[in-house]
């Protein structure tokens, strides 16, 4: 084989290879297309699959494929202004109230997400797919409230419930606020966490 038809070989095994990896890491296929996408979520699947990560990532890859398609609606203003409100609201009443908060915190993110257009709560599995796939850094928050409001959460202690409280406002937030068809001049502050909230030693 002369040199230039090496030459000209080598060019193309590169150039599938970079076309290879581009196409991967845009469309969110290969392994460190899911990763960089799922973040915290991929360690998690690979975790309930027991290590197996051919079953993790074919589960995250029909997760994209069943939601990533999904436009997360806008909120009117009123709405989000309302939501927001219904917020603090339960961070006042942690404090006398915390398994009561906790429970009404779940219900107002699965009702946001819905409000949203994540598919309906009642079919928990498929509500936090939709919502890994579209904030996967946060989805991981409304998981641990959600277990808290239930019965296997009774005997949470207080200190959980508040971890568990602070940790869903991160996906209450987004939910609020992270839409690119809402207007900056219109998107309502967040209130503070209470002192009920802050976690220890912080001035958070």
């Amino acid at each position: 084989m002369s040199t230039v038809l090496i030459v000209v070989a080598l060019i193309v095994v590169v150039a599938a290879a970079v076309a290879a990896v581009l196409y991967g890491t845009g469309k969110g296929g290969g392994r460190g297309g899911l990763k960089r996408r799922f973040g915290p979520e991929y360690e998690r699947a690979v975790n309930r699959h027991h290590g197996d990560v051919k079953a993790a990532e074919n589960e995250l890859t029909e997760r994209v494929r069943r939601h990533g398609e999904l436009r997360p609606r806008p909120l009117p203003a009123e709405a989000r202004d309302q939501y927001v409100a219904h917020w603090a609201g339960l961070q006042e009443r942690f404090v006398d109230s915390p398994r009561q908060a906790v429970v009404e915190a779940d219900k107002l993110i699965s009702r946001l997400a819905a409000d949203r257009g994540f598919p309906d709560a009642e079919q928990h599995a498929d509500h936090l797919d939709a919502l890994s796939v579209h904030h996967a850094h946060e989805v991981d928050g409304y998981r641990r409230v959600h277990q808290a409001a239930s019965e296997a959460g009774h005997d949470a202690s207080t200190e959980e419930l508040r971890e568990a409280m602070v940790a869903a406002r991160r996906l209450f937030e987004r939910l609020v606020l992270d839409a690119k068809e809402d207007s900056p001049r219109h998107r309502p502050g967040i209130p503070g966490r209470s002192p009920a909230l802050r976690p220890k030693g912080s001035g958070v």
